[in-house]
C-alpha cells in the first residue's frame, strides 16, 4: 500500500444525483457531471457543547457534540444546458417543453428509404411544417434541425429539399437520441402581422396558436435565416414576448422593433420556440427537488487509483442561485443548497449507484459578444410592444433566486430531518451608465420597470425575463474623471398578468439572425 501523503484539487470532482425523496437516493438517476470553478463551505459543520461545571480545577470537560449543519455552495460558468436540468430545483417547477420524444430509447430506426425516423408510437405529436432537432444519433447527418413533411405514430417524415434538408443514414439509434420541436414553418401566405391594435399580433388561418404548447409571458423569435422564412419589413422579426394566445391570433407584448402590419404573400415565415421555465403560481404545479451532491476526494492509496473517496450532501435542497454580470467577463452562477446530512466514503467503498455519464464540454457564455437583447424599461402596455430602454448601457447586474429554505431541527435527530421554503424571491443589483434623469424618476415615481435579456451561441439561446420590477437606490455616483453610474436595486414581484415573478426560455436551435 502506498498512501498519499496530500491530495491537490484537481483531482476533485462534482456530480448530482435527484432524489426519489428527501434523504433517499434514487439509484435509477444518473449522477449529473458539474463544472465548479470553486466552492463555498462544502460539508457538514459540527457544533460542539463543552461541559463547563463548577471545579476547584477551574477547567472545562471534553464538550459532546450536538447539531450538524449540512450545506453546499459552489460558482460555475453558465453555458446553454449545464444548469438547465438543476434550476428546476431552484424554480421548484417543471420545465414546460414543446413536443419532445426519445432519450430514452424511444427511437428505434432512421430508415433511408422513407427518409424518416422510426418509433414504435408517439411520433404523431409532431405535425408537416414542423421544425425538429434531433440529436444523439451515431450519423451525423441524422441530427440537426429538419423540416416535418408527414407525421404518423410511428413514423415522422424529414423534408429532402429546402433550407434544413437531409438526406437520412440507416442507423439503429443509441437510446440517448431525441427529437425536439423548436418551432413551426408556415404555408406560402399564411403568417401575417396585424399592428393595427395598441399591441402587434401574429395572425394564421391555417397555424393553431393555441395547440402550440405556448403561454403568455414566454418568448418566441420570429423569422429565418433564408429568403422568404422572415417577414419583408425587418421591424416585425427577432426576439418577442407572448401576451395572449388565441387560435388564429398571437399577440406579443415585447418586441424588438415597433412592428407594421405585413401581409405575406409567398413567404413561409419561420417562428422558433423554446422550454419554458417559470416559477407557477398553480399549487399543484408547485415542485420541491432535493439532491445529493457528491464531491469526489480523489483515491487515497496511489496502487488502487479507482478506489475513490468522497463525501456527500443528501437530502440537498436548492436555495440561492446568484447569475453574476461583470464587464469583459464570462457568465457565471453561485449554487448554494441546503441539505439534511453530510456523509463520506474511503477508497475502498464504492461510489454510490447509479450511472454517471461523462461531461459535455460547452463554450460559456459571456457579457461581450453573447447578449443580442438586453433592456431595462418601464413597462406600459397601453403605448406598444417597444417601450424605450432606460438606459444604453449597464456596466455590471445581478440576478438572485432566493427560496429562503430553513433546516429543522429536532430532538433525537443530528443535523435535520426535514426543511422548510419560503418565500420565492427575485432580486438584484444593476449599475448603469447614466444619460437622462428618466431613471431616477422611475425610482421616485415608483413606476412598473421591466428587464429582460437574450444570450445567443452557436445556434442556440437563451431568454430571461423579469416581467415587473421596483427600482430602488438611484443615487447617482459621480466622480472625477469618470462616467455618472447609476446604482440600481432591482427587487422583481409576481407580475399582474402573468402571476410569475421570473421565466426563462431555452431555445435548443436559434437562426444565424438571433445572434447580432
Amino acid at each position: 500500500m502506498a498512501i498519499v501523503q496530500k491530495i491537490d484539487s484537481n483531482a476533485t470532482g462534482l456530480r448530482y444525483q435527484e432524489e426519489t425523496s428527501i434523504g433517499v437516493a434514487n439509484t435509477a438517476n444518473d449522477w449529473v457531471p458539474l463544472e465548479p470553478n470553486s466552492y463555498d463551505d462544502f460539508g457538514g459543520e459540527i457544533t460542539t457543547v463543552a461541559r463547563n461545571p463548577i471545579n476547584a480545577s477551574r477547567q472545562r470537560q471534553k464538550g459532546v457534540t450536538v447539531d450538524l449543519d449540512a450545506s453546499g455552495g459552489f460558482n460555475t460558468d453558465w453555458t446553454q444546458s449545464n444548469l438547465q436540468d438543476i434550476l428546476q430545483g431552484f424554480f421548484f417547477a417543471d420545465l414546460r417543453p414543446k413536443e419532445e420524444v426519445g432519450g430514452a430509447g424511444e427511437i428505434t430506426n432512421v430508415d433511408n428509404t422513407g427518409n424518416d425516423y422510426e418509433a414504435a408510437s408517439g411520433l404523431d405529436v409532431f405535425a408537416a411544417g414542423d421544425l425538429v432537432s434531433a440529436s444523439g444519433f451515431t450519423n451525423e447527418v441524422n441530427n440537426g434541425v429538419k423540416r416535418v413533411s408527414a407525421a404518423a405514430a410511428a413514423s415522422l417524415t424529414v423534408e429532402s429539399t429546402g433550407e434544413f434538408a437531409s438526406t437520412l443514414v440507416n442507423e439503429t439509434p443509441p437510446s440517448a437520441a431525441k427529437l425536439v420541436k423548436v418551432g413551426i414553418q408556415g404555408t406560402a401566405g399564411d403568417i401575417d402581422v396585424d399592428a393595427s391594435l395598441t399591441l402587434p399580433a401574429l395572425t394564421t388561418t391555417t397555424v393553431n396558436w393555441s395547440t402550440e404548447g405556448l403561454i403568455p409571458g414566454e418568448w418566441i423569435y420570429i423569422g429565418g435565416d433564408t429568403a422568404g422564412t422572415s417577414f419583408t419589413n425587418a421591424a416585425n422579426n427577432g426576439f418577442a414576448r407572448v401576451y395572449t394566445v388565441a387560435a388564429a391570433r398571437l399577440d406579443l407584448d415585447k418586441t424588438a422593433s415597433t412592428m407594421v402590419t405585413e401581409a405575406s404573400t409567398t413567404e413561409t415565415i419561420q417562428v422558433f420556440y423554446g422550454r419554458v421555465l417559470k416559477n407557477e403560481s398553480d399549487p399543484t404545479l408547485i415542485i420541491r427537488r432535493t439532491y445529493q451532491l457528491e464531491r469526489t476526494l480523489g483515491a487515497p492509496d496511489d496502487a488502487s487509483p479507482a478506489q475513490i473517496q468522497a463525501e456527500y450532501l443528501e437530502g440537498a435542497v436548492p436555495n440561492e442561485i446568484t447569475f453574476n454580470f461583470s464587464t469583459a467577463d464570462k457568465i457565471n452562477a453561485d449554487l448554494s443548497f441546503v441539505a439534511l446530512d453530510r456523509t463520506t466514503i474511503d477508497g475502498p467503498t464504492a461510489l454510490k449507484a447509479g450511472a454517471r455519464p461523462a461531461l459535455v464540454s460547452e463554450d460559456a457564455y459571456n457579457t461581450s459578444n453573447d447578449f443580442s437583447r438586453l433592456e431595462l424599461a418601464i413597462l406600459d402596455r397601453t403605448a406598444g410592444s417597444n417601450a424605450d430602454a432606460l438606459f444604453a448601457f449597464l456596466q455590471e447586474f445581478t440576478l438572485t433566486i432566493n427560496n429562503n429554505v430553513s433546516p429543522n431541527k429536532a430532538i433525537s435527530r443530528l443535523g435535520a430531518f426535514e426543511v422548510t421554503a419560503g418565500q420565492f424571491n427575485v432580486e438584484g443589483t444593476a449599475t448603469a451608465y447614466f444619460s437622462t434623469v428618466d431613471a431616477v424618476a422611475a425610482v421616485r415615481n415608483n413606476s412598473d420597470v421591466t428587464l429582460d435579456f437574450a444570450l445567443v451561441k452557436n445556434n442556440a439561446g437563451i431568454v430571461v425575463d423579469v416581467p415587473l420590477i421596483a427600482l430602488g437606490n438611484g443615487l447617482l455616483d459621480v466622480a472625477q474623471d469618470e462616467p455618472i453610474t447609476l446604482p440600481l436595486d432591482t427587487p422583481a414581484a409576481a407580475d399582474r398578468e402573468f402571476d410569475h415573478t421570473l421565466l426563462m426560455t431555452f431555445f435548443d436551435y436559434l437562426p444565424d439572425a438571433a445572434d447580432t
